[in-house]
């Protein structure tokens, strides 16, 4: 009985970190509300709202968290909701994915400043492929994934442009 609470509580927390990872967009904005607003204000709906406007409003963000923003501006009333009775960001990132799926699509990219070769090759071709879109090159006639680890090395300078 034993072994079989710790393999649940394993699983609880691998889920728990792939859905973090999976949402990690719309998981830091719902956090950056909540680091946002005073303690007593997190249960007022309309308080909710205005911090999200706020935040959203930043003109620091990145183009990815500006994307998630865009999504969450017209329910910002349903996000508010979860949000006000306390449940936690990755939780309210989840439930607000199953009314609008684009959100937890939205992905930081990928870091490829100190990676060396033997670190590429960990990758999955998908991920190589994201890399190559966000410097907006394609590799095309690339069908190994040798290929597309030597395209992603060719246009390592493309990276500090962006």
């Amino acid at each position: 009985m034993r072994s079989f609470a710790f393999v649940a509580a394993i699983l609880a927390l691998t889920s728990t970190a792939s859905a973090a990872k999976e949402c990690e967009v719309c998981t830091k904005i719902m956090q950056d509300v909540r680091d946002s607003m005073a303690k007593g204000d997190i249960s007022k709906k309309d308080k909710v709202e205005a911090a999200i406007g706020a935040v959203c409003a930043n003109e620091k963000l990145s183009s990815r968290e500006k994307k998630v923003c865009y999504y969450i501006d017209p329910i910002k009333r349903s996000v508010a909701q979860p949000f006000s009775t306390g449940i936690p960001a990755e939780r309210v990132c989840k439930r607000i994915n199953q009314s609008n799926p684009e959100i937890c699509t939205v992905k930081f990219p990928i870091k490829t400043e100190k990676m060396e070769k033997k670190d590429l090759t960990k990758l999955r071709v998908k991920q190589l492929k994201s890399i190559l879109g966000d410097r907006g090159v394609e590799c095309k006639g690339c069908i190994e994934k040798e290929e597309f680890i030597k395209k992603v090395e060719d246009t390592a300078h493309l990276d500090s442009e962006f």
